[in-house]
């Protein structure tokens, strides 16, 4: 029986919009070239496909600058589908206007009503739980809806603490397989790995530490090869991707797609 955490048959992204360059970020290190986000999204959505995943890629929401991170207006499971409601004002409209392309794939959808808030870079699904972590853009009202929702479908949730600073969970970690998380040092030391093996990032190469495994592949940013290294060692096949201009605006491997094999 396959992985159901990191084997898809599926995956959904949102072409960069233009007015992307006004997207949030937390330091301003300068405006991301639309040119070269739009060259990594494709090569991103490549590597997805070159799984044999069948890739959606919906058009850009001019009116949302940060919908190309799609990750955080859904959680998709196996048995349906969560829409998100996300922590930043700005943000807000992207998860109303996801969920009628979830109603393609889904035929139970669930929705966070509030009066909290969660984003899906701050969730990361094992095989054995569902792992939320309280940060800026997700407080304990809108995990403990989740909870609730993802009840249904038989998924235990678990609250762990995101590190000062660091905008989600998942910038800090990632699923490398079914026992295996990568991390860095700073968010392991808080034993929220307890029971899973962990691979740390190198040392001043903490930005990479978000990734994804997606079927055969460990898609990952270009520009760590350390990680790299000691991954592909670990017998990873490992695919990079230029992700410089998505990390001008906080974003990684996991934020520009939906993962999921819907039953």
């Amino acid at each position: 029986m396959s992985a159901k955490s990191y084997t898809f048959s599926h995956a959904v992204c949102r072409t960069p919009s233009r007015s992307v360059i006004d997207g949030l970020r937390a330091v301003d290190v300068g405006a991301p070239s639309l040119e070269l986000f739009q060259r990594h999204h494709d090569d991103y959505v490549a590597a997805l496909r070159s799984t044999g995943a069948e890739v959606t890629v919906l058009d850009a929401v001019e009116a949302f600058p940060d919908s190309v991170f799609i990750e955080d207006a859904a959680l998709c499971l196996q048995e349906g589908a969560v829409v998100m409601r996300p922590g930043a004002p700005t943000r807000l409209g992207e998860a109303a206007a996801l969920a009628p392309s979830l109603g393609n794939f889904y035929e139970e959808i669930v929705t966070i009503d509030g009066p909290g808030f969660i984003e899906g870079g701050d969730i990361l699904t094992t095989e054995r739980e569902i792992l939320v972590g309280t940060s800026a853009r997700t407080d304990e009202a809108g995990i403990e809806e989740l909870r609730r929702l993802v009840s249904r479908w038989g998924y235990e949730v678990r609250v762990v603490n995101t590190p000062p600073g660091v905008l989600h969970f998942k910038t800090d970690c990632s699923l490398l397989d079914e026992e295996t998380i990568l991390s860095t040092k700073r968010l392991s030391a808080s034993g929220c790995f307890e029971g899973y093996k962990v691979v740390h990032t190198e040392e001043g190469e903490e930005a990479c530490a978000n990734l994804i495994r997606f079927n055969e592949l460990v898609v990952m940013p270009d520009g760590f090869p350390k990680t790299t290294e000691k991954l592909t060692s670990l017998g990873y096949n490992v695919k990079l991707v230029g992700n410089s201009e998505a990390a001008k605006l906080d974003g990684g491997m996991s934020c520009l797609s939906l993962r999921f094999s819907p039953k």
